[in-house]
């Protein structure tokens, strides 16, 4: 009951339904999934650990700050982890990846017409589990997926038509370099769409900086990204 209590919450705090700073209502959450406050206790207490929620003793429990840090740290990894990954991929690949890969973005196509933001998330979630599944790197997988959470909600933040657009070309351009089978090629896609995705979060911070535990630091560098 605490994993099911656990995930109803974190699902709520990543798609945003409980945004960032908003206060949580124990009583509420009760009500809502018919459990005592135990299992809501326990969850709250291991998405601390996770760092989606705030507990401060007497005062009640909150939805964290995003952490730009830590956004930065974890797309550095993804970024790194991704790029070598698809460097082994090229070359070796099953061809039903091709395939794939192409009704995926197919799909993203379809989301984005309807602007249909939620369903073009789990489907850009799903471009990038196609190649790891391919792979079979589940270690790789699992070390991204830690993080994915935090990730997912800062995400979530910047979706706009434009990103929706955006992001589907640069999925292209890194299925292009899979299918010249290149890896510099399909590298570079990777790093440009993270870096792409760092850099609009970085302007949607200095517009919003109640979102951001850090968001207030930013100064006139923040536009320069160790990245390259």
């Amino acid at each position: 009951m605490t994993a099911e209590v656990t995930n109803a919450i974190r699902h709520a705090i990543v798609t945003l339904a409980l945004p960032p700073g908003s206060a949580i209502d124990k009583s509420l959450i009760c009500a809502e999934l018919g459990v005592s406050r135990f299992p809501v206790s326990e969850a709250l207490a291991r998405l601390q650990i996770e760092g989606l929620v705030d507990i401060a003793p007497q005062r009640g429990s909150t939805v964290s700050l995003v952490r730009l840090a830590d956004v930065r740290e974890y797309m550095l990894i993804r970024k790194g982890l991704e790029s070598e990954a698809l460097r082994v991929l090229i070359g070796s690949h099953d061809p039903s990846l091709i395939e794939a890969l192409k009704a995926n973005i197919a799909a993203q196509r379809e989301a984005a017409e309807r602007d249909d933001a939620e369903t073009f998330h789990q489907i850009d979630v799903e471009f990038h589990d196609i190649i790891y599944r391919s792979m079979g790197f589940t270690k790789i997988k699992t070390i991204i997926d830690s993080a994915r959470a935090n990730l997912d909600r800062a995400r979530r933040m910047i979706i706009t038509p434009r990103r929706l657009a955006l992001t589907i070309a640069e999925h292209l351009a890194i299925f292009d370099g899979i299918l010249a089978q290149d890896q510099a090629q399909a590298a570079r896609a990777i790093r440009a769409h993270i870096d792409a995705v760092m850099v609009e979060l970085f302007a949607f911070a200095r517009e919003h900086p109640e979102l951001f535990a850090d968001g207030a630091t930013l100064g006139s560098d923040s536009d320069s990204f160790p990245f390259g």
